[in-house]
């Protein structure tokens, strides 16, 4: 699975305005609302799904890197964005230190297979450090779309 099969271009965000966990949910989710992927009556409940799904442990995987998520009967194809933070935003962390790179996905509750393959390429991906060090620097959605179809093209690192 590649970024291209389940980012929206439309919903990326290379300035996030948010400082707080449940607002930066928001404003992701927000995006993907703008862009047509969820509906508006949809919203507080995946945000609410999503904020359920940080109970149980945060999604802020270390390295400044976070990746919230959720299933919601409301998707019918998996959707997902991108967002970067440059200050950075306090999300419970593993590791303690604040996230700037926010890829967030929701998933239709029957097609587990695909929620889980796309973790398993943004994870994958994340591991290269050149990947993630452009990412955090990146000052438009049209470098994130670049850099994420580097990565679909595996010119990183990550294998």
């Amino acid at each position: 699975m590649k970024f291209s099969d389940f980012i929206s271009k439309g919903a990326i965000r290379a300035a996030l305005n948010s400082s707080d966990k449940e607002s930066v949910i928001g404003e992701l989710v927000d995006s993907l609302q703008a862009a047509g992927e969820i509906s508006a009556a949809d919203r507080e409940d995946i945000v609410k799904a999503i904020l359920k799904r940080e109970e149980l442990g945060s999604t802020g995987i270390g390295r400044g890197i976070a990746v919230p998520h959720t299933k919601h009967p409301s998707v019918k194809k998996l959707v997902g964005t991108v967002g970067v933070s440059a200050e950075g935003v306090e999300f419970e962390s593993l590791d303690g230190e604040n996230v700037q790179l926010f890829f967030l996905l929701i998933s239709p509750p029957d097609r587990p297979s695909d929620h889980l393959r796309a973790l398993e390429n943004i994870s994958r991906q994340l591991r290269d450090e050149t990947f993630c060090r452009f990412l955090k620097q990146s000052k438009s959605t049209e470098d994130i779309l670049q850099l994420l179809d580097e990565a679909d093209n595996n010119q990183f690192g990550a294998s």
